[in-house]
């Protein structure tokens, strides 16, 4: 099968996530991970705003570089028709909520460490690609590069935050949500 330059997302992409998984694997960066995020779903949430932000600064590159006509760079045409990459997210995501389903990668006990680092990375790629054309989602057109296009942009950084705050107040919510919260807080000092 001949690998159009219309097709250079997908094999971008899934380097990326092999790239990722290399370093957690093979590197110093895993153990860092275990070490300095204890928590496990913790560690999901950091690993998949990481794939979000790295899909989503990927794609804005080759967005920027077929609308700039730089080569090897092309919009996916299938028939002559423009397939948006919404498409690739949404099965992404439908294949990660598949796996979690059958308890493959959802950190339970029985989920081994790299599948939970798989569905985690592939998790922020399929929303990063997803959300990337949220426009598309409620003006079903291409608006991408209009006024109406910067909902998707809303949609990106309200997502990227949701993400961010998951990761950075897990501890707090979790302590919350076992009930090990202090009855009288600290006064501060005057």
């Amino acid at each position: 099968m001949y690998l159009h330059s219309d097709w250079i997302l997908i094999p971008l992409l899934l380097a990326i996530v092999a790239l990722l998984l290399v370093l957690m694997r093979r590197t110093r960066l895993g153990p860092l991970l275990r070490e300095h995020i204890v928590d496990r779903p913790q560690r999901r949430l950091f690993i998949a705003s990481v794939s979000f932000f790295l899909t989503f600064a990927t794609v804005r590159g080759m967005v920027f570089a077929i609308t700039h006509h730089i080569p090897p760079f092309h919009y996916v045409i299938m028939d002559g028709r423009h397939i948006h990459h919404l498409v690739f997210g949404i099965l992404i995501l439908l294949a990660v909520g598949y796996c979690w389903l059958c308890e493959i990668g959802n950190g339970s006990d029985s989920s081994s460490i790299f599948a939970s680092r798989l569905m985690s990375l592939l998790y922020g790629l399929g929303a990063a690609l997803t959300l990337d054309e949220f426009a598309l989602w409620l003006n079903l057109k291409d608006v991408y590069f209009v006024r109406e296009g910067r909902s998707s942009f809303d949609a990106i950084i309200l997502f990227g935050a949701l993400l961010a705050i998951s990761t950075w107040g897990a501890p707090l919510f979790t302590a919350i949500a076992k009930g090990k919260t202090t009855q009288n807080p600290p006064q501060p000092n005057p």
